[in-house]
């Protein structure tokens, strides 16, 4: 099978993730024209539930990318098959009981949470998503820790294709009966998709297990509770991000309340944030996912092989690339947020200044995953953990005190989030350099890029406000200067020097391939 460089494994993911989150408009924009800002809050309240279980269950599939990685580099491929075996046994127990407490305390959750009565059909729906992402985050760890993205690139394009032909298809039949039962039917979307991409990962996975010469698999305990050890303090530290918006889903409305908000008036602020704001805010961080998804299993490899100058080495191009993805869309989002929710909320564009202020929140994010990644890679797992948490504390001070102003509301969870993402940013960096002993070069990964950043969205402005004196159009202008944009700062990444075109060609179409032993 063919293996890929950080690069290439970046970039194929990023790709795949950005066609997703282009999919998901065709999910997100008929969403909003049928349901509006309320019903997407419906929709929204039990959304950061289903992402908390993902968050809760993402150790494994990066326990399964790093150990697969580490088996795969000493050529031991009977480790490799059972690494798979115990991990798919893990995650069918985490998502059936996932779903199973869903369904079960559904109405006592919401209660608790003191949400809206009509979210109860969004969370009975996104219930049963659970068992069969499970099953799909197993292989595509899998596939992750051979160090190839293709199966797992299709795989989130098939799994977004389900759950907007069956998300979108539901809710249009369900919503003569109601918003809130239109946005149940959006829903079960995400269920639909992980089965789809589900059975695509199954079959690629019998296609090349015949490649593996092994016909029988000892059992080992010890792979076990190495997964968990591995899985645990990774999955709590994703399980503190996802905490984050299940604080927002569970603080935000009651302060909105609290600052002399109605129940509806709440219920469509907490949509813009969630619906539009966040959604945008995580095109960027789909690459940057992708990023991390192909660090672990790399950094570990050379970790594992002692390889400490390309260890190094693979630490300052993965800063790099996370600040050359984070710093243009933070600009870019920030100046452009209205023509942009406009291009693609047509007529829905209100709440563009929360994703203004979101946006600002992008690098700071995209370095604390991308750190967190390199510290699970070389092994350091609950301190990333602990950061986290203290973000999170840093999170809900910050929207408890701010959100019930009435001046600021909605803008308090927003500084929370920035606060909170500042503070485990900095603080994982101190971290990697202290016990990694390594230095980073401070103009190649910050300097560049923001100068770079900088003339490109002076560029973007200007051309958006050229095209616009021609065409009277936000949508034309917003789409032509977002293009320009991207090309211009292509362009100024080469003649900056912050990556060589040579190097980037090299790394994007060099073939690499796994022998077996």
């Amino acid at each position: 099978m063919k293996k890929q460089s950080l690069i290439k494994g970046t970039f194929i993911l990023g790709i795949a993730g950005i066609l997703a989150k282009f999919l998901g408009l065709f999910f997100r924009w008929p969403l909003q024209m049928l349901i509006g800002d309320e019903g997407v809050g419906y929709y929204q309240m039990s959304f950061p539930l289903y992402m908390f279980f993902i968050a809760a269950a993402s150790g494994i599939p990066v326990a399964i990318s790093k150990m697969v990685s580490e088996s795969n580099a000493i050529h031991d491929e009977e480790g490799v098959i059972l690494v798979l075996r115990k991990a798919m046994l893990l995650m069918v127990i985490l998502g059936a009981g996932f779903t199973a407490i869903l369904l079960i305390f559904s109405k006592p959750i919401i209660h608790f949470l003191k949400w809206d009565n009509k979210s109860y059909y969004s969370l009975i729906s996104i219930a049963f998503a659970p068992i069969f992402i499970s099953i799909m985050s197993v292989f595509r760890g899998f596939f992750q820790g051979l160090q190839n993205m293709n199966y797992p690139a299709v795989s989130q394009i098939i799994e977004q294709i389900g759950r907007v032909v069956i998300g979108v298809g539901l809710a249009y039949m369900l919503l003569p009966r109601g918003i809130e039962y239109s946005a149940g039917g959006a829903a079960l979307g995400a269920a639909a998709g992980g089965i789809f991409g589900g059975i695509y990962l199954v079959a690629k996975y019998f296609k090349i297990r015949k490649e593996f010469k092994v016909k029988k698999v000892r059992d080992n305990t010890d792979v076990l509770g190495k997964l968990l050890y591995i899985a645990i303090p990774v999955s709590l530290g994703a399980a503190v991000s996802s905490i984050m918006s299940l604080i927002d889903s569970a603080l935000v409305p009651q302060k909105l309340l609290e600052a002399g908000f109605t129940y509806k008036q709440s219920t469509i602020l907490y949509g813009q944030l969630t619906g539009k704001a966040f959604i945008m805010i995580n095109v960027p961080l789909t690459l940057s996912a992708a990023l991390c998804a192909s660090l672990v299993p790399i950094i570990a490899e050379a970790h594992i092989l002692k390889r400490k100058l390309e260890v190094d080495n693979k630490i300052e191009l993965a800063m790099k690339l996370s600040m050359v993805i984070a710093l243009p869309s933070c600009a870019g989002l920030f100046c452009l947020a209205w023509p942009i929710l406009d291009l693609i909320f047509p007529g829905q564009s209100a709440g563009f200044e929360i994703l203004q202020y979101s946006a600002i929140s992008i690098p700071f994010i995209i370095i604390a995953q991308t750190s967190t990644a390199i510290l699970q890679g070389v092994g350091y797992y609950i301190m990333p953990v602990l950061i986290l948490g203290l973000g999170c504390v840093v999170k809900i001070v910050i929207t408890l005190l701010m959100v019930p102003i009435p001046n600021i509301n909605i803008y308090g969870a927003v500084i929370g989030s920035i606060g909170g993402y500042i503070v485990a940013s900095l603080l994982n960096i101190l971290f990697l350099a202290k016990r990694l002993k390594i230095r980073l070069n401070i103009s190649d990964i910050f300097i560049k890029p923001a100068f770079a950043s900088l003339l490109m969205i002076i560029a973007v402005v200007i051309i958006y406000m050229s095209v616009y004196n021609y065409t009277i159009s936000s949508k034309i202008s917003c789409f032509i200067s977002i293009a320009s944009g991207m090309i211009i700062y292509g362009i100024l990444v080469i003649l900056l020097r912050i990556f060589r075109y040579s190097y980037v060609k090299k790394k994007l179409f060099k073939k690499q391939r796994r022998e077996h032993a």
